[in-house]
């Protein structure tokens, strides 16, 4: 465990560099320990790009839940070819998905707020905890943008329910700026974003959104929830003590 004082410290010194130059620090801090989590949306895939750009020892992952949409896993494909990447998949585990199903049904997730919740715990959650297992760092795309839940998130926080600590670099970043450096640096990103889609996760829980729409509306968009889906709810901020 990292003590508040110290993921303080850090703040200050990242919040002072570039996005290339805090990666750097932190794979000097933490060699061999950091970890990169790609959904291969436009945040994540500017995230991947400066990792290939400068070499970084980051390793990357993706977790493949076995019901995204075909364009997400073209999009991964292009990726590996494109930047030479190994972008290593985890996959839920098949017992669970078993009984998942047999108890919920196979669109079960539509029924209610926590059949939805059970199906991303089998499908994200529980293979999240096996990727992050052993890591010191999980660096994320999650923009204060995105949703009112991210605009009180921190720049370095500690993910409690992970034992880990979570470096959000694109947490200020604007989508004018996020979608500006994806056409400078050509950066390959999913189709679906050019038909609407702006936040894209498994195929029957993700619609594309109408004008005016917040940007997480086309997630689970026949709930009236909080719109996420247990990935990244167990946070402690860097000012509270551990």
């Amino acid at each position: 465990m990292i003590e508040a004082s110290e993921i303080k410290e850090l703040t200050q010194r990242i919040e002072k560099l570039s996005m290339e130059e805090a990666m750097g620090l932190l794979v000097d801090l933490f060699p061999g320990e950091i970890i990169f989590s790609t959904s291969f949306g436009q945040e994540d895939q500017v995230i991947t790009q400066k990792i290939a750009a400068n070499k970084f020892p980051i390793e990357v992952f993706t977790l493949d839940t076995g019901r995204l949409f075909y364009e997400t896993y073209d999009l991964w494909s292009r990726t590996i070819v494109k930047y030479g990447l190994s972008i290593k998949p985890f996959y839920p585990e098949t017992a669970a998905v078993e009984e998942l199903i047999s108890t919920n049904g196979i669109n079960g997730f539509y029924q209610s707020v926590e059949n939805r919740k059970s199906c991303c715990y089998v499908r994200k959650v529980a293979p999240l905890k096996r990727a992050l297992n052993g890591k010191k760092v999980w660096i994320t795309g999650l923009r204060s943008e995105q949703s009112p839940n991210r605009q009180n998130m921190d720049l370095l926080e500690w993910d409690e329910g992970n034992q880990i600590l979570k470096y959000n670099p694109l947490l200020h970043w604007t989508m004018e700026d996020m979608l500006a450096y994806i056409k400078e640096k050509s950066i390959p990103y999913n189709t679906l974003h050019d038909k609407g889609f702006v936040s894209i996760g498994c195929a029957p829980c993700t619609r594309a959104i109408m004008p005016g729409e917040d940007a997480r509306a086309g997630r689970w968009w026949w709930e009236a929830s909080h719109k996420e889906c247990g990935l990244h709810e167990h946070r402690a901020t860097a000012n509270k003590s551990q």
